[in-house]
């Protein structure tokens, strides 16, 4: 039986937010002077950026004033499509979020709410790890390895979810290979092509991994030349209206790269709505940790 199912999915999940928002086109991958208005419908959209340092300061002024979007999740895993889809705050002292993914696997509730994660598993799931409680819930004081590497994981995903975090790596280790004007979603947006270079920031890309791991991964990375294609849409507020990242050179270089593994789009709306995440009753959670002892992981 395959009982981390849930769990691989979730970390993928939550690893892919980590690493994770027809117009006038530009010339040669150079983009307007910042600034410059070329709007003439009223809209209010500026001119693209042609400097990734100035796109990411701009970009991160509009998000510090919301906070907190609804967002929605495509990518792919092990040559299976998962979708998500949730609300999250992006408030630095208390991140939370609340997702619904859906993989071929099943359906998992996640919240993350002070510091803790909580997966709601399908009840066959639940007995497979012999609990009869509909969510588990995992530590950030955790003592298992197991525990550890989701529950770091997951934290450096609330970070990185947070739009201001991706376009830090722009800002680090990206480059602008191009940009337009041009609908999306119905709203006039400015879409750039964006290439970042791994070694460059290759903290960033690693995180809040177990310095072990984190140890392998970047050894794994030294001397290789990896560029990650990602595309940005921002509206005239200079937010993001989604972000695509394609990471699969990356995946591979980790020696996880399955086909199409790293794919992801996130999407966001609805920013600066609340967001309210909750802890589930106590009665209905059972402790990982405890689940992973017994399992003897």
């Amino acid at each position: 039986m395959r009982k981390t199912t849930t769990f691989a999915v979730a970390a993928g999940a939550a690893l892919a937010l980590a690493l994770t928002g027809c117009g006038s086109k530009t010339e040669n991958g150079t983009a307007s002077p910042a600034g410059q208005a070329q709007d003439q419908s009223g809209s209010g959209l500026a001119a693209p950026f042609g400097d990734a340092l100035k796109l990411a300061d701009a970009a991160k002024q509009g998000t510090a004033k919301s906070k907190s979007a609804k967002i929605s999740m495509d990518m792919s895993m092990g040559g299976k499509a998962v979708t998500a889809k949730g609300a999250m705050s992006f408030d630095g002292q208390d991140p939370k979020f609340t997702l619904t993914m859906d993989s071929p696997d099943g359906s998992t509730d996640m919240r993350y709410v002070d510091k803790t994660i909580y997966m709601k598993v399908p009840a066959e799931q639940a007995a497979q790890f012999g609990t009869d409680k509909p969510w588990l819930k995992i530590s950030p004081d955790a003592t298992d390895p197991l525990s550890q590497t989701f529950s770091q994981s997951m934290s450096q995903a609330s970070k990185q979810s947070d739009p201001t975090q991706i376009l830090d790596q722009v800002a680090k280790a990206g480059r602008i290979i191009g940009s337009d004007q041009t609908q999306l979603g119905g709203r006039q947006v400015n879409h750039y092509r964006v290439e970042l270079d791994v070694n460059k920031a290759v903290d960033q890309f690693t995180g809040n991994l177990p310095a072990e791991v984190k140890s392998k991964v970047t050894q794994m990375l030294a001397g290789k030349d990896i560029k990650i294609p990602a595309e940005l849409w921002l509206d005239k507020d200079q937010l993001p209206v989604q972000v695509t990242m394609d990471e699969s050179a990356l995946m591979q270089a980790m020696g996880a790269g399955a086909q199409g593994a790293g794919k992801v789009t996130v999407k966001y709306t609805d920013w600066g709505a609340p967001v309210d995440v909750a802890a589930p009753p106590a009665d209905q959670v059972g402790d990982f940790s405890e689940i992973v002892k017994k399992l003897g992981h």
